[in-house]
């Protein structure tokens, strides 16, 4: 990135925020090698390893954005600058979530070992199989076997884990879209005006589109 905050005109600071989206699916599409015995973890290891990543890349690029004089003082400099900072925080909120599910996942398993928590008490084999007969195949049912006797846990334990490590992933998931595509669509709009200016008055469609999502999801949450 150039000192020279003058020379950036509206295609590099699209550039930006395309690069960033780019970064940001790369925690969806990274893949980890995950062992036999931690199976029911691999739906989430893939974003859990690349995720720390792209928040410092992001977060290091975001740093040379304003560290340098001039700061970025055009419309469409401001713009893409709300618009790059609302990603890195919501992405690094992402990644918190995420990590706390990991966590309670493993010491649900034992990792490290814990005494076990009585609300997590499992049915006996018995009810289990019962359980899965309603809900999986046969082959299903001998996969999951087969999975969570690799794992060293019983079929109930194996498939609640998986569980919680499926919600996770589906939520990171969720996140890592819309900031994406939020980047992107900023991107376009940046491109797209027929001079260096964009909305910046009063009214949501004056701001970027992730500081749009992330009032919307503050104003949710209470």
């Amino acid at each position: 990135m150039t000192a020279d905050r003058a020379s950036l005109d509206r295609t590099e600071l699209a550039g930006l925020l395309t690069d960033a989206a780019r970064s940001v699916s790369e925690v969806l599409t990274t893949e980890y090698p995950t062992s036999v015995g931690r199976s029911y973890l691999h739906p989430v290891l893939g974003a859990l390893s690349a995720g720390p990543r792209v928040v410092r890349e992001l977060n290091d690029r975001l740093e040379e954005f304003v560290i340098e004089e001039p700061l970025p003082s055009t419309p469409a400099g401001l713009f893409t600058l709300a618009s790059y900072a609302s990603a890195l925080g919501w992405l690094t909120e992402s990644l918190a979530e995420l990590t706390a599910a990991v966590d309670q996942i493993c010491t649900r398993v034992g990792i490290p070992a814990e005494p076990p928590d009585p609300a997590f008490v499992a049915p006996s084999p018995t009810d289990q199989d019962d359980e899965f007969d309603f809900a999986f195949s046969a082959l299903e049912l001998a996969a999951i076997r087969t999975a969570a006797k690799a794992a060293d846990l019983s079929p109930g334990d194996y498939v609640e884990v998986l569980s919680r490590s499926l919600l996770a992933a589906s939520r990171i998931t969720d996140a890592c879209m819309e900031i994406s595509s939020g980047l992107l669509e900023n991107a376009a709009y940046v491109l797209g005006e027929a001079t260096d200016h964009v909305r910046t008055g009063e009214g949501p469609d004056s701001l970027p589109t992730l500081v749009r999502s992330l009032l919307a999801r503050m104003d949710a949450a209470e």
